[in-house]
C-alpha cells in the first residue's frame, strides 16, 4: 500500500501580521515548516507532495527541501487561492496513492504516533481526521452574536491535521465539488468528504499541541512547547 502525504504552505498567513508566510517564520532557528515535513520524512510515509504558491517555489526547493535534506519531497506545486484548491492541486499530482495524508504546514506538532494512529484509522475506515475534544462550553450565536444553542460539550471536538482518506475517496469528492460548484466555505478535508460523497469521517484523538500557527501568540506558545518537549529538540 501506497501512503502519499500532501503538505500545505500555500496560505499567506494575513492574521500573523507578517510580510513572511507564517509556515516560512522560523521557530528556534528554523522555518516552521521544517517540523512537520521531519515527522513525514522519518515515517511510514512513501513520498510527500509540498504544495506552495507559484513564486515560493524556488525558495522551497533551495531552501527546504534541499537544505534539510527532505528526500521524500518529490514534487512542489503549485496551489490555489483557497486552501480546496490547494489540496486539489495536492491530490492531482499524488496520481494512484492509495492513501492520502493532507496536513496544514503551518502545525509543526505532529507526532510520529499521530501518523501511526491516522494510518490504522483510515485502513479501517477510509476516512479520519485528527482532532481532540474541546475543554470550553461552545454556543451557537445568531448573525447578531446573541447564543441560541449550546451543544453537548461530549460531542464536540476541535479539528485538526492531518486529515486522511483512501486515495480514490478524496479524489472522487474533491472531483465533484468542482465540477457541481466551488464553495467558499469548504474550510477542511472532511467537509468535502462528508457533503459531497455523504461518508462519515472517523475522529481520533492527536494532541492538545498539535496546533496551527496562525496568530503572533501562537508562535510565542510553540516555542513553549518546543522548550519543554525534548523530542522536537532532537530535530
Amino acid at each position: 500500500m501506497h501512503h502519499t502525504a500532501i503538505i500545505l504552505a500555500a496560505g499567506k498567513g494575513k492574521r500573523m501580521q507578517s510580510e513572511i508566510p507564517k509556515q516560512y517564520l522560523e521557530l528556534e532557528g528554523k522555518p516552521i515548516i521544517y517540523y512537520s515535513l521531519k515527522v513525514f520524512e522519518e515515517s511510514f510515509i512513501d513520498n510527500i507532495i509540498l504544495v506552495t504558491s507559484k513564486e515560493d517555489i524556488s525558495f522551497c526547493r533551495k531552501e527546504i527541501v534541499e537544505k534539510f535534506g527532505f528526500r521524500k519531497v518529490t514534487e512542489i506545486v503549485a496551489g490555489g487561492s483557497q486552501r480546496y484548491h490547494s489540496v486539489y492541486q495536492g491530490i492531482l499530482a499524488a496520481g494512484d496513492t492509495d492513501y492520502i495524508y493532507i496536513h496544514d504546514g503551518a502545525r509543526p506538532f505532529v507526532t510520529a504516533r499521530i501518523l501511526k494512529d491516522a494510518k490504522e484509522q483510515v485502513e479501517k475506515y477510509g476516512a479520519c481526521a485528527a482532532g481532540m475534544p474541546v475543554k470550553d462550553t461552545i454556543k451557537i450565536v445568531d448573525s447578531r452574536d446573541f447564543a441560541v444553542n449550546t451543544p453537548e460539550r461530549s460531542l464536540v471536538w476541535q479539528v485538526q491535521t492531518p486529515q486522511v482518506f483512501s486515495g480514490k475517496l478524496v479524489k472522487a469528492a474533491y472531483e465533484k465539488l468542482f465540477s457541481e460548484a466551488e464553495n467558499d466555505a469548504v474550510t477542511d478535508d472532511a467537509m468535502v468528504v462528508e457533503t459531497m460523497l455523504k461518508i462519515p469521517v472517523k475522529l481520533f484523538q492527536a494532541s492538545y499541541e498539535n496546533i496551527k500557527i496562525t496568530t503572533p501568540e501562537d508562535l510565542q506558545i510553540a516555542s513553549v512547547f518546543l522548550d519543554k518537549n525534548t523530542m522536537y529538540k532532537k530535530c
